[in-house]
């Protein structure tokens, strides 16, 4: 494994994973569990950004990285929902739909890579676009409280919401793009 900023980075993603969820079983006022989990979920998010704009500007991609990475994303992601359906703040459904969309797209692209066939499963501007909406989703759930007279809770259902049909829309996207290799295979 090189040890390098991006790899590093990406490694804090998932140290700080714990903290969002073991945040709620201290025993703090809800207020400062909601800010310590949502600071350390938007930390995590930012660091997925960085830590593939900086491998990528310093020259130090890497096979570990680029598996890494991804693992990091969805465990940061499924954690945060679990606690959150928890918490009573997200429905058990979507979060089904989205970690189970997770985990049927990484097999996909697992099975693709290994028969040669990566390149019509890779990420999409779709794909992006249900990151982003999920990315600025959870840490509204989390939060949960009003901010600046903005109903926080109530953006943050509607983002889930919105996030859980691009799931499927994504998924449905990348299942189409695979299927002639499932189908040449079965």
């Amino acid at each position: 494994m090189p040890l390098n900023l991006p790899n590093l980075l990406t490694w804090l993603r998932i140290v700080l994973i714990p903290l969002v969820v073991g945040v709620y079983y201290l025993p703090l006022p809800a207020m400062e569990q909601n800010l310590i989990a949502t600071a350390a979920f938007v930390i995590a998010a930012l660091t997925d950004w960085f830590d593939g704009y900086l491998a990528r500007r310093l020259g130090q991609t890497s096979a570990f990285g680029a598996f890494l990475d991804p693992v990091a994303d969805k465990l940061m992601v499924a954690a945060a929902l679990v606690m959150l359906v928890r918490l009573g703040r997200a429905d058990a459904a979507i979060a089904f739909i989205i970690i189970g969309r997770e985990i049927t797209i990484s097999a996909l692209r697992e099975w693709m890579a290994h028969i040669g066939a990566a390149k019509s499963v890779a990420v999409s501007f779709l794909g992006k676009l249900k990151t982003t909406a999920q990315m600025i989703a959870i840490p509204l759930l989390l939060y949960h409280e009003p901010l600046f007279g903005l109903p926080v809770a109530q953006i943050g259902e509607a983002l889930i919401w919105l996030a859980a049909l691009l799931t499927m829309w994504s998924m449905g996207y990348y299942l189409t793009r695979a299927w002639p290799e499932i189908r040449a295979r079965a």
